[in-house]
């Protein structure tokens, strides 16, 4: 059977339906459902749209990705089900490291998962940073010293929450904040603590449902008079 087949037939049985409710909630015969889990078939778009919708999960992850090997409740809490990040390569088919910029911060919240917005973005290559995905982020104002306006954080991307260690310092795109700079106090069960270095400023939590993506620091760019 294909991916896709094996994938529905996951996620119908995580909703508890049987093929016959499902058919019901998709508009369509029990015996066409049937053989979308069989492999016989595979459904038109605007069918695809609906399954896509019931399930909660992109169209994008139910054609490509076998979800027996991901954790589903991890991955339902992300707002697009997001495995694969958008990157940009040379011509030579090195990474570059994407320059999110100053003034269009809340841009990025908007196009972090569309690859053609990733790709519009200006790009710099540091032959120093190696071993993962780097990206550099705008900084803002001063409750993280000695970054302040017309900085950039350069982070590495980090794959999930459990991989963060307290102490140290990421970028948080978060779905309310946009991109925020902060020093990681404690991961809870709900929610991360974080804090700035510059201690006017008092800690407060992130929920875990509002993160978008999390950057670990990795080295800086400074304006002239830094």
């Amino acid at each position: 059977m294909s991916i896709f087949s094996e994938n529905i037939r996951l996620l119908r049985g995580t909703l508890g339906k049987t093929q016959r409710e499902l058919s019901q909630q998709i508009q369509i015969t029990s015996s066409r459902y049937s053989s979308y889990e069989n492999g016989k078939s595979k459904p038109p778009v605007d069918v695809l749209i609906r399954i896509s919708r019931i399930f909660n999960v992109s169209i994008d992850l139910l054609l490509s990705v076998d979800l027996t090997k991901h954790s589903l409740k991890d991955m339902l809490k992300l707002p697009d089900n997001r495995i694969v990040l958008p990157v940009v390569v040379d011509q030579q088919g090195n990474e570059s490291i994407e320059i999110v910029p100053q003034k269009a911060t809340m841009g990025y919240l908007r196009g972090y998962s569309d690859p053609d917005y990733i790709e519009s973005l200006q790009t710099i290559s540091l032959p120093f940073l190696k071993n993962g995905k780097f990206r550099a982020f705008p900084a803002d104002g001063d409750s993280m010293p000695p970054f302040k306006d017309g900085s950039f954080i350069i982070g590495k991307y980090m794959e999930g929450v459990n991989d963060l260690k307290s102490g140290n310092t990421y970028v948080f795109i978060t779905l309310n904040d946009g991109i925020t700079y902060k020093r990681l106090r404690a991961k809870n069960k709900t929610s991360l603590t974080v804090a700035s270095d510059n201690t006017f400023y008092e800690p407060y939590d992130i929920p875990l449902n509002e993160i978008v993506e999390v950057w670990q620091y990795a080295t800086g760019i400074f304006p002239e008079d830094f």
